[in-house]
């Protein structure tokens, strides 16, 4: 049976993840409500607010546009009836089953769920899954995979698991569920946040014997975890490797593509490399990404298969942010971890020297007023 959920209900949920003093995960588990249903509603409060300060005249303008469009509207629906067996084969072979559940309307009266999951190559039943909060065991044994993995990044679950048996015990199939869950993979030594899918197209690593000459040459990108006290974020980050200058971060609890990508556009924004360089996860092969990579005209690169030592940058970086401000704090929830990084990335890139860069910070290196060609 379809559940409704009363407008007070919806208000006091949004209120409380914009406070951001929970994990989201927490507060759908608490709320009995799926994650993305949460998601939509904080979208559409967002968007709504501006309608909340609109003039009378705004609205009447905006509501005679409406019916102006009313009939163009109703003149597309037979095309668009047409198009639903297309859309629904191309969303079911192009788009992961995350994306796919995120388009998914619970709220819509005239189109049943049963015939959303039918169009989007869903099963129904799963739609109504309860995530359930992790146990302080699960996120004990987390903590110290992220740390032992962040010592020694060439690490596999098989030597991940001996180093945890000397404080515990546990199985190394029980290491590799979580690191897959962590997005650590058990036979690649650098992180690949998500397993990618085989039709996805794969660039050539461009960067072999390449050293980045001037700011904006070559920038990587890259997925981390990040520990809560009761949880845990995925961190994703845009690093200029000519002056480690860090161009754009972002904190999410889901590895769902509305964050990278918009991390990318924050970059793009900045400026535009001559080459972008990424692991093969399947955030980095994604349509989406690559479209948005080949609009700015950068050359793709990916690391290859196995290979740790092609994106050492951004390994740096992580084992830096690491080590200078997430272990020696203990985030308690979401918004402090989203502070906590803001001020460390602040200091990271303004007032942190690096012996690398001859004691210079990494704004002094990126923001020379030099011309570089592309």
């Amino acid at each position: 049976m379809r559940k409704h959920y009363s407008p007070t209900l919806k208000a006091k949920v949004v209120l409380e993840l914009l406070k951001e003093e929970k994990p989201l995960t927490q507060i759908a588990s608490e709320q009995r409500i799926h994650p993305t249903q949460l998601r939509d509603w904080k979208k559409q409060a967002l968007e709504g607010l501006p309608n909340l300060f609109a003039d009378s005249s705004e609205a009447a303008r905006a509501t005679a546009n409406l019916e102006h469009k009313q009939d163009e509207l109703y003149a597309e629906i037979g095309r668009l009836t047409t198009q639903v067996g297309w859309l629904q084969k191309n969303l079911a072979l192009n788009l992961p089953r995350r994306e796919r559940v995120s388009l998914v309307d619970w709220e819509d009266r005239e189109l049943p769920l049963v015939t959303q999951a039918e169009l989007l190559s869903l099963n129904r039943s799963s739609l109504y899954y309860q995530p359930v909060p992790p146990s302080l065991t699960e996120l004990h044994i987390k903590r110290r995979i992220d740390e032992i993995y962040t010592a020694w990044p060439f690490y596999g679950s098989r030597k991940i698991t001996v180093e945890l048996n000397k404080e515990m015990t546990i199985n190394r199939k029980a290491v590799q569920h979580h690191m897959r869950e962590m997005g650590l993979s058990a036979i690649c030594p650098g992180p690949n946040l998500s397993k990618r899918r085989q039709d996805h197209v794969i660039f050539p690593y461009l960067l072999r014997n390449v050293t980045a000459a001037y700011p904006n040459h070559v920038w990587g990108i890259d997925i981390t975890y990040i520990r809560l006290r009761t949880g845990w974020l995925y961190l994703v980050a845009v690093l200029d490797w000519y002056s480690r200058y860090v161009i754009s971060w972002a904190l999410d609890d889901t590895l769902e593509m509305p964050f990278v990508l918009d991390t990318v556009e924050r970059a793009l924004a900045q400026a535009t490399p001559t080459i972008w360089n990424s692991d093969q996860g399947s955030q980095f092969t994604s349509p989406q990404y690559i479209e948005r990579l080949r609009q700015a005209q950068v050359q793709i690169s990916m690391d290859g298969k196995g290979r740790a030592l092609d994106n050492i940058f951004t390994e740096r970086l992580w084992r830096t942010v690491k080590y200078e401000e997430v272990y020696l704090q203990d985030y308690a929830q979401p918004k402090e971890a989203q502070h906590r990084i803001a001020l460390y990335f602040d200091f990271y890139n303004y007032r942190r020297s690096h012996q690398s860069l001859n004691y210079q910070t990494p704004a002094q290196v990126y923001f020379v007023q030099e011309v570089h060609p592309h």
